[in-house]
């Protein structure tokens, strides 16, 4: 009310006419400092960082995933090693053990054998995860060089352990004097060791450049220059 009647004398008003009365229950609007508004605002970031956490995760997953694999397949490449590689003939004569073919090349071909293995496993392996991804990455490239460093260093422990003995005086002396016996495998060139994650590595970032998803062009905004060339013209 504006005004009040007590014992026939005007008082003031109670409540200043045409102001709204504050409610403390009021839910307060939006914006103001501590209110729902600035709760929407503060947390409305958190999406966008779920989604980049989400994408991190699945890049690390892709990365293990692919290492594993890629260590698994290591063990293949090991016993296409000692399947593939030449063997060096080795005599003994009871006080010694010498080359039976002393001008032969068997000690350097297994070294190449490893390495060409390595070139093909590493070049199949990079199509192979192009094709299932359609995309390149950086979690590609580390999951693709780890798994080749794993798988080289496995296929190399499994074809020694697999091949003839290291233990050549034993194995000369079991086989006796005169037997021709092959010596132990082994890889003397440890450069061949990075033939699988390099070749991977490298047909991987080929193929990313020639068939992976291009950025859009950009737009020319063209307005503050005036009209296009040739806009005038017939």
């Amino acid at each position: 009310m504006g005004r009040a009647w007590h014992d026939g004398r005007v008082t003031a008003p109670l409540t200043p006419p045409h102001q709204p009365r504050h409610d403390p229950w009021q839910t307060p609007p939006d914006g103001a400092s501590g209110e729902p508004g600035s709760l929407r605002d503060a947390t409305s970031g958190t999406d966008s960082d779920t989604d980049s956490d989400a994408g991190v995760g699945a890049e690390v997953r892709t990365a293990v995933v692919v290492t594993v694999v890629l260590a698994v397949a290591g063990v293949l490449l090991g016993l296409l090693w000692l399947w593939l590689s030449p063997r060096i003939p080795l005599v003994s004569d009871d006080t010694a053990v010498f080359l039976k073919d002393t001008e032969g090349e068997e000690a350097i071909g297994a070294d190449g054998t490893f390495a060409l293995l390595g070139l093909g496993f590493g070049a199949i392996a990079a199509a192979a995860v192009f094709l299932f991804r359609k995309r390149g990455g950086v979690a590609v490239v580390v999951g693709l060089v780890l798994g080749g460093l794993v798988g080289s260093f496995l296929a190399w422990k499994i074809g020694v352990w697999l091949g003839p003995t290291s233990d050549v005086v034993a194995h000369a002396r079991e086989v006796g004097k005169g037997v021709t016996f092959d010596a132990p495998l082994k890889l003397n060139a440890m450069g061949a060791l990075l033939a699988w994650p390099v070749a991977a590595m490298v047909v991987n970032l080929a193929l990313t450049a020639v068939f992976g998803p291009r950025d859009p062009e950009p737009e020319w905004d063209w307005s503050g220059f005036g009209p296009p060339p040739g806009a005038g013209k017939p």
